[in-house]
């Protein structure tokens, strides 16, 4: 891995920072992005942006980090435990975004690059992320105008890699210890360098490069709903399992804190407003109900792809 690659996929991540952000900052129209820039302890940094109170988003975080370390974190070993202990680089773009109207999703997007010294002439590299979206109350349009963009953003590179990544973020973004699907999934990759550096890049660049459109669609077509005490309520317990999530099994966090990252900036992914309450059930026949029933499971959302 040449150091001109390695700023190849640096000037990508940086510039996807700026074009979201900017994108977001439209679509609100009312709040701008705060940034804060960091230095890692063992060499490199980041770019925190924060967009709060917004008209649309109460929070949007969307982070562009490049750090380097002398033994890599066991969050990015599970499944190359031979790679304990190497020096590493790491860099990505992460971002979540919590809107204020219960009818708009939260949604979460991820590409981020590996590369290790292990005394190979070439080291090794690979690519992760995808992106997943959390409604809090469901619609069929919405979910397969996200799953279609999804579809579309991998389709040029074959057409396994769709199903593949659907199902591995299906299986990925599980709560355990509750039986619950977080959202209606989405793509999720890892440890991934299939068909060599050029096709793994452009895998991964498509990806980054789909949000937006898989996104801002859905934001326009729900900001607008009205909603009351009752929608907020749901939204802050539904919330509720995001947090679990994030803390519990979310392996970008777990990398953040393992690898000594910057705190604030790992966390930003936590809503502002949050609640939990003990042992609650949804009214039978509700909108609240059929999230659990409908959209809270594994489906395949692409029945006709014409």
């Amino acid at each position: 891995m040449t150091i001109s690659t390695v700023e190849e996929v640096r000037e990508f991540f940086r510039n996807l920072q700026d074009q979201i952000c900017s994108a977001l900052e439209r679509t609100d129209g009312k709040t701008l992005f705060t940034e804060d820039t960091w230095t890692h302890h063992n060499g490199g940094g980041g770019r925190t942006r924060i967009l709060c109170q917004g008209a649309l988003f109460e929070q949007a975080g969307v982070n562009f980090s490049h750090v380097r370390g002398d033994q890599l974190p066991t969050a990015a070993t599970v499944h190359r435990p031979t790679l304990a202990g190497c020096k590493y680089e790491a860099m990505g773009v992460s971002l979540v975004i919590h809107p204020l109207n219960p009818y708009v999703p939260t949604a979460h997007m991820n590409v981020r690059f590996f590369t290790t010294s292990t005394g190979e002439k070439d080291g090794v590299w690979w690519f992760g992320g995808g992106f997943d979206l959390t409604p809090y109350y469901g619609f069929e349009e919405d979910a397969v105008h996200w799953h279609r963009t999804a579809w579309e953003a991998l389709r040029p590179f074959g057409e396994d890699l769709y199903p593949r990544m659907k199902k591995w973020c299906d299986e990925y973004f599980v709560l355990k210890h509750r039986g619950e699907q977080r959202g209606i999934g989405g793509l999720f990759f890892d440890d991934f360098n299939e068909g060599g550096f050029e096709n793994s890049f452009g895998v991964t660049r498509s990806i980054g490069e789909h949000f937006l459109p898989a996104y801002l669609p859905i934001v326009e077509r729900r900001c607008a709903t009205p909603y009351g005490a009752n929608e907020l309520e749901f939204q802050r317990y539904r919330r509720g399992r995001y947090v679990e999530f994030n803390l519990v099994y979310d392996r970008g966090t777990l990398f953040g804190l393992q690898s000594g990252g910057r705190t604030e900036s790992i966390l930003m992914s936590l809503p502002p407003e949050v609640s939990w309450r003990y042992n609650w059930q949804p009214t039978p026949g509700s909108s609240e109900e059929a999230l659990y029933l409908q959209f809270l499971r594994p489906r395949d959302w692409l029945e006709d792809k014409s």
